[in-house]
Order: structure tokens, then C-alpha cells, then sequence
């Protein structure tokens, strides 16, 4: 065998294209991160503590809370840290926690939107089984399935990237590690991991998707014969909310891994909005379109 000298360390190239534009970058994150951990703290601790929201949908919503802490953090603070003039370098094991923590994460959201939708489908198509359908012993199934899949998913993807020989170049091309930026730079042949690693991700998206848009389309069907227009109004207005999260957590994610772009920068960009941005608005959506949030949010502020 060929003798070669392992990694030890990776280094972050960051976003292409933003020279000049690092304390800017910096104070825009930072308040990005900010209002994530703050909004989404407060809306959890929101429902833990309101008696009218321990309800199916909000103790799902807290485990949403709870992962848009998260998930910003495996990212954010070493981005943040070199924009202010620290080493870009990271370890090979950070390297690897990164990659193992972002997918576990994602994966876990993934079957956490799921299972939202399903509990939407079951309060609106059979409203009078909702609590037989979703007692606390299922939601607690569900809920706990979901973040064991989500590690499952990240583990298996962390074996197949760093089970391969790294040694050298060392430079990764963006501003944190993921399948695309560090597959590349292996000592290996790398196809087999490739295909594995994008089919794993894709199955695990696109069947997460096809349950959430089947789920919503007996859902419109159902509104569509509710006689009433108030009625149909409060059950769109029920599930517009976890549409609009869906729309933004699925967009950047199919753009990433099902249609990668050939821009490093775009694919830069298209990673800031999934990892950093989308986060931040998940606040705003739940509680500017639910007044039983707003409402508990406003006793428990004041």
C-alpha cells in the first residue's frame, strides 16, 4: 500500500466572493443567531409553561424550538469566529462532528415535519379520534423516533465520508463541512461513498416529502368540504404556518443535494439560508399566524 500522511486539520475557505466584507458578515450572523436562540427559546419555554398549549401540535412545535437552537449552533459560531480574524483552520474530529451533527440534525427536522403534517391530517380529516390517534404515549413515539432517526441518518453518512484516507489538499470550499466540500478531497476512490452518502439524503428528503404532501393533500380535500367558510378559513389558517416552515426548510435542502449548483458561491448562499436564516423566521411564522402563541406569549412576557 501507499504510504500517506493522515489530516490532522481542515481548513475553511468561508463564503467565495466576500473579501472586504467580513464585519459586516460578522454583525449580520450574529443577529441572526441571536434572534434564533432567543425567539425560539421563548416560544418553547412559551409552551412549557402555558397549560392551554400542552396540546399534540405544541409539544411538536417545542421539539421544532428546540432543534432551530441547535441547529444554527453546529455552524454559526465557528463561521462567526473566523470573520472576526481567528484561525479558519478546524480539526479533522470537528470536521467530523460538524458533518455528523448538521445531518443528524437535518434528518431529525426532516421526520419531525412529517410528523406534524400527520398530526395536522389526523385533527382536520378525523377530528373526533384526534386524541385516541395522538395521545401523549404516540406523540412521544413519534417524537423520539424521529431524533433517533435523524442520528441513525447522521451516523451512517459520518462513517461513509470519514472511513475514507485523507491527505491532503485540506482546504475546504465553504464555511462549514458537509458531504459536497469534503468527499472531494479524500486520498480514495470516492464513488461509492458519493452515491451512497446523495442516496441516502435524497431517499430520506424525498420520502419525508412525498408523506408531508400526501398528508396535505387529503387535508385540502378535507377543507375543500367543510361547508362553511369560517371553517375552512381557521383550517388553512391551522396549517399555513407549517407550510411556510416546510417551504423554506425543503427548498435550500433540495437545492443542495438533489440539484447542486455549479457555483461555489450560489451553493455558499443557498447553505446560509438553510442553516443560518431559516432558523430565525421560524419564530415569526408560529406566532405572527397563531393567536393561542401570541396570547401565551404576551402572559408569559408580561
Amino acid at each position: 500500500m501507499q504510504n500517506y500522511t493522515s489530516v490532522s486539520e481542515f481548513i475553511l475557505l468561508g463564503i467565495p466572493n466576500t473579501g472586504g466584507l467580513e464585519n459586516l458578515l460578522f454583525i449580520l450572523f450574529l443577529m441572526f443567531y441571536l434572534f434564533t436562540l432567543l425567539g425560539n427559546l421563548l416560544i418553547f419555554l412559551t409552551i412549557l409553561v402555558s397549560s392551554n398549549l400542552h396540546t399534540p401540535m405544541y409539544f411538536f412545535l417545542g421539539n421544532l424550538s428546540v432543534f432551530d437552537i441547535f441547529f444554527p449552533s453546529v455552524s454559526s459560531p465557528k463561521m462567526m469566529l473566523y470573520l472576526m480574524g481567528q484561525s479558519q483552520t478546524i480539526s479533522y474530529q470537528g470536521c467530523a462532528s460538524q458533518l455528523f451533527f448538521y445531518h443528524f440534525l437535518g434528518g431529525t427536522e426532516c421526520f419531525l415535519y412529517t410528523v406534524m403534517a400527520y398530526d395536522r391530517f389526523v385533527a382536520i380529516c378525523h377530528p373526533l379520534r384526534y386524541m385516541v390517534f395522538m395521545n401523549p404515549r404516540v406523540c412521544t413515539t413519534l417524537t423520539v423516533g424521529s431524533w433517533l432517526g435523524g442520528c441513525l441518518h447522521g451516523s451512517i453518512l459520518t462513517f461513509l465520508v470519514f472511513k475514507l484516507p485523507y491527505c491532503g489538499p485540506n482546504e475546504v470550499d465553504n464555511f462549514f463541512c458537509d458531504i459536497p466540500v469534503v468527499l472531494p478531497l479524500a486520498c480514495a476512490d470516492t464513488s461509492l461513498a458519493q452515491m451512497v452518502s446523495f442516496t441516502n439524503v435524497d431517499f430520506v428528503t424525498l420520502t419525508c416529502l412525498i408523506l408531508i404532501l400526501t398528508s396535505y393533500g387529503c387535508i385540502v380535500l378535507s377543507i375543500f368540504k367543510i361547508r362553511s367558510s369560517e371553517g375552512r378559513r381557521r383550517a388553512f389558517s391551522t396549517c399555513s404556518a407549517h407550510l411556510i416552515s416546510i417551504i423554506l426548510f425543503y427548498g435550500p435542502v433540495m437545492l443542495i443535494y438533489l440539484w447542486p449548483a455549479s457555483s461555489p458561491w450560489l451553493d455558499s448562499v443557498i447553505q446560509v439560508l438553510n442553516n443560518i436564516v431559516t432558523p430565525s423566521l421560524n419564530p415569526l411564522i408560529y406566532t405572527l399566524r397563531n393567536k393561542d402563541v401570541k396570547l401565551a406569549l404576551r402572559k408569559v412576557l408580561t
